[in-house]
């Protein structure tokens, strides 16, 4: 079988030297989205809603960071979606699938739009999919809408961004989903004193909102929230704030990347837990990638999340192989974002094989509503009403398993909607 390649721009360039040049007067970021040949640039809107692409590939637009500090967000989609390929090979319905790979750099919206109508105008994308953070998502949803392009959301957890537009699919998670059930736990845990930390933007805020909802509708007490920059956080006095606070537990978001570890560090530093106030939090913040860094500190951390490496099931055994098959030992432990891509990819390859090869948008959008599958995480669904996730969320707290630091599933809240909605 022909191996894959994933394509970035760089690749892309080298194809031959008319194709060079023409990037290189671009800068090599395609500022402006004119096609290659003689005939005007179409306008996204152009493409009907039935129109069916010729051709023998399939064309998936990867939109994510690839770069920066939160550069291992879009390697962990990219890992996901190469573990699916590697278990299940490159060609669906006579089609081969092509990867195109666009770096956003972080959560910039303008960079995000402006490669999405660049894969959508001049590359002609069959889906859109990627997007690690909810900025890049929303500021691409329109390109969706515009260019009648199925987008699949493998990450970006804020409740909103399905609302968008039409063509917009989640397979990943939303934040009120994950955190509301906290609130519950809290509560039946014998915690009624609260203060809150989360990253100050669109999924923090969700967290928070949806864990105070559920947490004070039980009689609990949040005395004090806290809301942190998304760039480059100093967490040191924003722990003094909470250990002054004196709450029982403190619940927190923070986006599963290397802050993760710089929260815990500073969590250690300023003595929260010798003080008695335990963590309870998402599952970002303890996500699989970062835990064996993080390593003792987060020893005791219970979260609410959709996916853990320790879940026990075939399904996830499968999995597991299949990315450390793709990826090598050296791509570290997959995470709850490999498995939404892998997931997404799954998804993908079901319309596909559905439409025989010959894609259509809207023919597209309606096998992808209800589309139902046994994941790695266990079962999960597609809402055809809101085109969110529908899946089982898990109490999990930090053990030692086996020398590796994992987190272990144990009360199973159900299978649910997102509550945002």
């Amino acid at each position: 079988m022909t191996k894959t390649v994933f394509h970035s721009a760089a690749t892309l360039s080298r194809r031959t030297a008319l194709a060079t040049a023409a990037l290189a007067a671009l800068g090599l970021v395609g500022a402006c989205n004119k096609k290659t040949d003689d005939k005007p640039a179409d306008k996204p809107g152009d493409k009907p809603a039935a129109e069916a692409k010729p051709g023998g590939t399939i064309k998936l637009g990867l939109v994510a960071s690839f770069s920066g500090p939160f550069a291992d967000v879009g390697k962990q989609i990219e890992n996901g979606m190469k573990a699916w390929m590697k278990e299940h090979g490159d060609t669906v319905a006579g089609k081969k699938i092509e990867v195109l790979r666009r770096d956003t750099t972080g959560p910039v919206p303008d960079v995000a739009k402006r490669l999405a109508q660049e894969l959508v105008t001049r590359d002609k994308v069959d889906f859109l999919v990627g997007f690690g953070f909810t900025p890049e998502a929303l500021a691409a949803a329109p390109v969706a809408t515009e260019g009648k392009t199925p987008m699949v959301i493998m990450n970006a957890a804020t409740s909103i961004i399905t609302t968008k537009s039409p063509y917009v699919v989640r397979i990943s998670l939303t934040l009120p989903q994950v955190s509301a059930p906290m609130g519950d736990w809290a509560l039946k845990n014998g915690i009624k004193k609260v203060s809150t930390i989360v990253t100050d933007y669109g999924p923090g805020i969700d967290a928070e909102t949806f864990f105070k909802k559920t947490f004070t509708a039980g009689g609990g007490t949040v005395i004090d929230s806290v809301r942190v920059p998304l760039n480059n956080p100093d967490f040191s006095a924003f722990m003094q704030r909470v250990k002054d606070a004196k709450p029982e537990a403190v619940f927190v978001f923070v986006p599963a990347t290397e802050q993760c570890i710089t929260f815990m560090k500073a969590f250690k530093e300023r003595g929260l837990a010798d003080a008695g106030i335990k963590i309870i939090a998402t599952g970002d913040l303890v996500e699989d990638h970062q835990l064996q860094t993080i390593g003792e500190a987060a020893l005791g951390v219970v979260s609410t999340h959709h996916y853990s490496i320790a879940h026990d099931s075939p399904e996830n055994k499968a999995f597991l192989k299949a990315y450390l098959d793709a990826n090598g030992a050296e791509a570290g432990a997959p995470n709850f974002m490999s498995v939404a891509a892998y997931d997404g990819m799954a998804a993908i390859y079901n319309v596909i094989e559905k439409l025989g090869g010959t894609m259509d948008a809207d023919k597209a959008l309606a096998i992808l509503k209800g589309y139902k599958r046994t994941s790695p995480r266990g079962e999960i669904m597609i809402d055809p009403e809101t085109r969110d996730i529908v899946q089982t969320i898990y109490v999990r707290r930090v053990e030692k398993v086996d020398g590796q630091y994992r987190n272990v599933e144990f009360e199973n809240v159900g299978m649910l909607k997102d509550p945002g909605k």
